[in-house]
């Protein structure tokens, strides 16, 4: 019998990967069309924030269906977020992480070339599977590091453009530029592997653990808010600018991230890293048929590059989406994909 309730979770794996696949392109798409209409530019913290919002709103629904009485569902609120100050303490370090990490991306962006900056930010990927051997134990075959570094350059040049001659001389660090970049590559490996740890390290719900970071993700999306618009938004107000577009984009942006921590939980924070290269490679087909983008001979070498890499990845392996508790467990017990 355990045969097909191995297939019954591979099959379950997959469709998240591939909803988040989706949904990730979609995102994509949709956000470029509002940020290059003609209409008036939203402030983009404060989508952020609505966001994040959203989330904890969609979170709390889905407990509160978990749960199936209304009792229980105060009760759990009550233990694991209002009784839980440690908790919620612990959820927040990925919250702030990836503060860190947008503002130092931001940063780095402005210091360098965009080809540079595009290249270099795509370290997160072995980052990130460095981080998962380094904080969860675990250990990855010859053959899947090498799909993770054939992952990185697919990416790379998936998003490559030539650098375009401009009159505009602007002034860069290139130091501060890689230093920034640096920081967010390390900060995009951690946040991911330790909200993965905590998440696998207790029986403790997927909804409660999602509950507890987006409460500390809105204060720190709100802190982001005033520090970068704050005057701005006091003269036209905290929803400027916004339309139906807009409030699809952040509609998706929620639904990605829902399906984003349902794939951590399942999967592991490298599918998760295939999966947004999926979305890519998706949303980019998608410019094309919208925008008139043209493709280019190094996306459709980057597109088969990633395509092998994922394929590479999927053979048949030793089950990395659980955190090993120790060498003696470990001998002791078969784990199937």
């Amino acid at each position: 019998m355990a045969a097909p309730r191995e297939n019954v979770n591979l099959l379950f794996k997959l469709y998240c990967l591939a909803v988040m696949t989706l949904v990730a392109a979609a995102y994509t798409v949709a956000l470029r069309y509002t940020r290059t209409s003609d209409k008036e530019l939203y402030f983009s913290t404060t989508a952020v924030c609505i966001t994040e919002v959203i989330k904890l709103l969609l979170s709390v629904g889905i407990l509160a269906k978990e749960t199936g009485n209304l009792g229980r569902f105060k009760a759990s609120l009550r233990e694991n977020v209002l009784g839980s100050p440690k908790e919620l303490m612990k959820l927040s370090v990925p919250s702030l992480v990836y503060a860190v990490q947008n503002n130092m991306a931001f940063l780095a962006l402005s210091n360098l070339d965009a080809a540079v900056y595009q290249v270099t930010y795509q370290l997160k990927i072995p980052c990130t599977a460095l981080c998962t051997v380094l904080m969860l134990n675990r250990t990855l075959s010859k053959l899947q590091w090498i799909s993770v570094f054939m992952l990185c350059g697919g990416v790379i040049l998936v998003q490559w453009k030539p650098a375009q001659a401009t009159k505009v001389v602007v002034e860069q660090n290139p130091l501060l530029g890689f230093g920034a970049i640096a920081v967010a590559v390390l900060c995009s490996g951690f946040a991911g592997v330790y909200f993965e740890k905590v998440l696998k390290s207790s029986d403790t719900s997927l909804w409660v653990r999602n509950i507890q970071m987006y409460l500390s993700g809105i204060v720190v999306t709100l802190v982001g808010v005033y520090l970068s618009d704050g005057a701005e938004i006091k003269e036209k107000g905290f929803f400027f600018g916004y339309t139906y577009y807009v409030w699809f984009v952040i509609f998706l942006a929620s639904v990605g991230g829902l399906y984003t921590s349902v794939v951590v939980k399942y999967t592991d924070n490298i599918m998760k890293g295939f999966s947004a290269a999926a979305a890519i490679v998706l949303s980019t087909i998608a410019s094309v048929m919208l925008f008139g983008l043209q493709i280019t001979l190094t996306f459709a070498l980057g597109t088969l590059l990633v395509c092998v890499s994922i394929y590479l990845y999927g053979l048949p392996r030793q089950d990395t989406t659980s955190i090993q508790q120790g060498e003696t467990d470990s001998k002791q017990r078969v784990i199937g994909v």
